[in-house]
């Protein structure tokens, strides 16, 4: 299953300049994504992160793993809009290789397990074949209203 950016957004809330996902690649319900994000330096983030040595911030590439896990749990499970996804844990974040603007930043994430609604992912993003970010990810769905 591939997905564009254009079905990313009717899946996941975020947008500009925080929707940190290209494309969906790769999608086996249950078993493990792969997306990927263009890294472009008019990133508004390039701005201060750093001026004239520019570095995708490692919080961000984590996030943006986070949410190619979300359009994982949100399709593997049928997860509808009335819920929102909630960010619950992040361990084993290691950060090996700086990502520069003109870099194509790949994340793959295998599902570890999912009990009560908890979702644990092993995270790993790459560019090229060099892998520049790991960790293991936790997140989970409640309701929109705040229940």
């Amino acid at each position: 299953m591939v997905l564009d950016i254009n079905e990313i957004m009717k899946l996941l809330p975020h947008r500009y300049p925080f929707l940190l996902v290209d494309r969906i690649d790769l999608l086996e319900p249950g078993v493990r994504i792969v997306g990927t994000k263009n890294v472009t330096v008019n990133e508004p983030f390039f701005q201060g992160h750093f001026p004239g040595h520019p570095i995708m911030p490692g919080v961000l590439i984590i996030e943006a793993m986070a949410q190619v896990g979300g359009v994982f749990a949100i399709i593997s499970d049928k997860i509808g809009p009335d819920k929102v996804t909630y960010f619950v844990g992040i361990d084993n974040a290691r950060f090996r290789k700086p990502v520069l603007p003109g870099d194509v930043l790949r994340m793959e994430l295998e599902i570890i397990n999912c009990r009560r609604g908890l979702y644990c992912f092993k995270g790993r993003s790459f560019v090229g074949e060099t892998l520049v970010a790991e960790a293991d990810l936790k997140a989970t769905f409640a309701d929109r209203n705040g229940g």
